[in-house]
């Protein structure tokens, strides 16, 4: 197993060297698109200025000024599969956007989905004996949050500390400066599977390009998708990709829930291929043109030419009507979203004050998705977009895009990612005070 610690260091350090050097470039590696964006950053707050444990603490503001996409290859729910493609897939997004914005990126910031999430809460509590909090206590309270065996094999990508108690009071944001006797966190761990990030890091390292941070897809399209208010009162955020679909819930502006499941838009691609006996390319074409999961009686008249080269004349000729391939489409879809509803069951979402339900990702583009989705989840639904970031082309606007725009403002305006931080049950006791105030002085 690699030193996470080390490694989160590193990235740490090439973040705060791309930020002043003003450029660095974002990377979401999905399954079916590779997108990149270069962002400028105007030289206002820098990573070494953040004191806040607020969320969005130290913003800086920013300008994409190259974007561009290709088809990605080599990669499956979400995870590299084959690493020759997908590096290739990389390169090409990635000289492309820079060649928009006339110059040279050494740093990216990537997010991917996949990975077999699992998310964990913790909490931990110590003594300041009635005098000011300072940052010393609060690496104490990190430090006793009592880390659970997660297993071989994986590693933390995200540990953010979601609210402090002071003696009866709970809900602070940054509990630094106050006097109390008893100091109290909560914190969300969300740990990924070792391979994915390995091979994500190793491909990009192949592109001659340097990892400045590392995030999941899931949080990030939270981040751009959901407005204040969801993310404050109790959301979820459902990225449907090609590969896998993404599942967040937030609450005080923290995630504090991550998984994953392992279908989306290319699965129901892969029905239509099947079911009429076409290719995926043409699948995926009568798809984005004619699919939807909600038939009337109109569907039965309207006829689709499939079209095809195969040279039979009769099979090339065919038609179907829009019934038939909403009759295709509908199982796969409800199928996904039963999964989901059965993730969002088992993580609590029914007690949270406010139950909005947004979907992003460029799958949530069929028609009559949210109100299938609505049926299912048996909660408000709304189809969500990225909000817009200055420079942005018209063309990366769309829901598809959320989690590349939601890495910008991860890039922009960190929120308290201690993703540097862990204390691993088996190699240490988990009360190390030493460790936690080490990690916390050059973090911070």
């Amino acid at each position: 197993m690699t030193d996470l610690y080390a490694t989160q260091r590193a990235m740490r350090n090439m973040r705060r060297a791309a930020l002043q050097r003003g450029v660095v470039a974002i990377l979401d590696v999905g399954t079916s698109k590779i997108a990149c964006l270069v962002l400028r950053f105007d030289g206002g707050a820098r990573l070494e200025d953040y004191d806040g444990v607020g969320p969005m603490a130290g913003q800086s503001s920013f300008r994409v000024i190259g974007a561009a996409t290709t088809r990605s290859r080599g990669v499956r729910f979400g995870e590299i599969e084959a690493m020759g493609e997908t590096e290739r897939a990389i390169r090409t997004a990635v000289q492309s956007a820079q060649k928009m914005a006339n110059t040279r990126v050494d740093h990216v910031i990537a997010c991917f989905s996949g990975g077999q999430p699992r998310s964990y809460g913790l909490d931990g509590e110590v003594d300041c004996d009635g005098n000011v909090v300072s940052e010393q206590d609060v690496a104490r309270v990190l430090a006793a949050c009592e880390v659970p065996p997660y297993g071989d094999y994986r590693e933390v990508l995200h540990a953010q500390p979601v609210n402090f108690a002071l003696d009866n009071r709970s809900g602070l944001s940054d509990p630094r400066g106050q006097i109390g006797h008893k100091l109290a966190c909560d914190m969300h761990m969300l740990t990924v599977d070792t391979a994915t990030i390995q091979n994500l890091l190793y491909c990009i390292k192949r592109c001659d390009l340097e990892v400045a941070g590392l995030a999941s897809a899931a949080y990030v399209s939270a981040i751009s998708a959901m407005v204040e208010d969801e993310q404050e009162l109790g959301g979820a955020c459902i990225d449907m990709g090609g590969g896998s679909t993404d599942i967040s819930i937030f609450m005080k502006k923290h995630m504090i829930y991550a998984d994953t499941v392992r279908m989306g838009g290319d699965h129901v691609t892969g029905d239509i291929s099947m079911g009429l006996q076409i290719p995926a390319a043409t699948a995926e074409r009568i798809k984005t043109f004619y699919g939807g999961v909600v038939a009337t009686g109109m569907d039965d008249r309207e006829m689709i030419e499939v079209g095809g080269d195969s040279g039979d004349w009769d099979k090339d000729r065919r038609t179907v009507s829009r019934a038939e391939l909403i009759g295709i489409m509908r199982p796969r879809v409800e199928e996904i979203l039963e999964d989901v509803r059965a993730r969002l069951d088992a993580a609590g979402f029914e007690h949270l004050p406010s139950q909005q339900i947004v979907l992003t990702g460029g799958a949530s583009q069929i028609p009559g998705l949210e109100g299938l989705a609505a049926k299912i989840l048996g909660q408000q639904v709304r189809i969500g977009r990225p909000l817009r970031v200055q420079g942005l082309p018209q063309a990366a606007t769309g829901a598809a895009f959320a989690s590349a725009v939601g890495l910008c403002l991860f890039a922009a305006n960190p929120q308290d990612e201690w993703w540097d931080f862990e204390i691993p049950a088996d190699r240490m006791p988990a009360r190390s005070l030493k460790r936690a105030v080490r990690w916390f002085k050059s973090n911070w």
